[in-house]
């Protein structure tokens, strides 16, 4: 995937992502790069809302992480990380993340992967999110 998109697109845009994702024997990461302010969490809340997250999603910058239960589709739970604070990979320990990971039927959404590289699966979805002008560009990246 490599498309110009406007707000307004993002339903479209979640719904060709979560075409993209295959739930497995482990949990399915997928990986949203992008500066601050471009729509990476925007997109994760569209994503929750059509996977019928309940909850209101927000981004989850200081508690790092938050956890859904995903009543549509292929997934029975969405973990939304937050990596722009982390410092250290150390840091990840207490979320249980290698534990996450090895969670099948859950969805591990996460902002900033750049900071957690050495600790994403090979298997990750990943797109680079940006702006150009008054729309935003997903592209997929492998």
């Amino acid at each position: 995937m490599d498309r110009l998109y406007t707000e307004s697109d993002t339903a479209d845009i979640a719904r060709e992502i979560l075409g993209l994702l295959k739930n497995g024997d482990r949990a399915t990461v997928l990986a949203l790069q992008g500066d601050l302010g471009a729509g990476k969490t925007t997109l994760t809340k569209v994503l929750a809302e059509q996977l019928g997250v309940q909850e209101t999603v927000v981004s989850p910058t200081f508690v790092i992480a938050k956890f859904y239960d995903t009543p549509i589709g292929a997934f029975e739970r969405m973990a939304h990380i937050d990596a722009y604070r982390i410092e250290s990979l150390d840091e990840l320990g207490p979320l249980g993340w290698e534990t996450l990971l090895q969670q099948p039927d859950t969805l591990v959404i996460v902002e900033w992967p750049e900071k957690i590289t050495d600790a994403l699966p090979q298997e990750k979805i990943h797109f680079a999110i940006t702006h150009e002008g008054e729309q935003r560009r997903i592209k997929q990246i492998i």
